[in-house]
């Protein structure tokens, strides 16, 4: 047990039908419990929420000691980017499909939350990606991701031409339509649908994994987070790198994406009894043998 939360900030995925009143209810709750309750600006924006205060990200990180994010993966996401270098702790309350990193249903936040709140809770720090686009020796782009880096070609284009390096070795010249760079968070989004291997979290490590490969033998390769991985564009048309599926730069020959571990780390909090292996049983449907 730790001390119990006195300010929490809610963040939702306010595009959703019917947020509003869901956001509204949670905020209640929360109240109730004794909590001072601010919405993420944007949120309160975009819902016309005007019954709790409104903060940025910054805000956020400087006055709450709590985020409690409404949505699916992609809300958690986006928000996790900018509270990992105020090591605020996200709770997540999955309104969307899957769910890997927004945990708790809809329809139990109250008993998830309840001895949450009170400082009963699972804790889970999750490695992130920073990353930075050069060309001619200056830095042109840069970016935080807590899934992945994407390196890609262009949606009409042939393949792309990849040279890899890891810290100071070569190791490949790659003809793909792209290549991966995922944290171990990220092996269960766009880098697991490419082949690759499922890294648990408590790894330090990076996968690398080709998207559709022109050489068979090019395959995914599971790294340690020590070393940066620099990924140059040899050739292709209209490649483009992006940061969580979020920030996007296009590309020319000779650009270099520089990857690497961040100092931050995303700080996320589960209801008691909450299990990674279960996650996976859940979300991927492994639901042979003992449950």
């Amino acid at each position: 047990m730790t001390g119990r939360f006195q300010h929490a900030a809610l963040v939702g995925k306010y595009q959703a039908e019917g947020i509003r009143s869901v956001l509204e209810d949670i905020a209640h709750f929360l109240v109730r419990q004794g909590l001072e309750v601010s919405f993420e600006q944007q949120t309160a924006l975009s819902t016309g929420v005007t019954d709790f205060g409104a903060l940025t990200a910054d805000r956020i990180g400087a006055q709450c000691d709590l985020a409690v994010v409404v949505g699916g993966d992609g809300t958690m996401l986006g928000i996790a980017r900018e509270l990992a270098r105020h090591n605020v702790p996200l709770v997540g309350i999955n309104q969307g499909r899957l769910g890997f990193i927004t945990d708790i249903p809809i329809g139990q936040f109250r008993e998830a939350l309840a001895p949450m709140i009170a400082g009963d809770y699972e804790e889970d720090y999750r490695a992130m990606l920073e990353s930075e686009v050069w060309r001619d020796d200056q830095c042109i782009f840069e970016g935080l991701s807590m899934n992945d880096v994407v390196v890609s070609r262009g949606a009409t284009a042939s393949m792309v031409e990849l040279r890899i390096d890891i810290g100071d070795e070569f190791v490949a010249n790659m003809r793909s339509d792209g290549l991966i760079v995922s944290s171990p968070t990220g092996s269960t989004a766009y880098s697991l649908s490419a082949g690759g291997p499922i890294l648990h979290p408590g790894i330090a490590g990076w996968v690398v994994v080709p998207i559709a490969s022109h050489t068979l033998s090019n395959r995914p390769i599971v790294l340690p987070d020590a070393d940066e991985v620099r990924i140059t564009v040899v050739a292709g048309r209209d490649a483009s790198a992006n940061f969580d599926m979020q920030g996007l730069a296009s590309l020319l020959h000779g650009d270099q994406i520089r990857v690497r571990r961040s100092a931050h780390k995303v700080r996320f909090l589960h209801p008691r009894g909450w299990s990674y292996y279960a996650t996976l049983r859940r979300k991927l449907r492994w639901y042979e043998g003992v449950v």
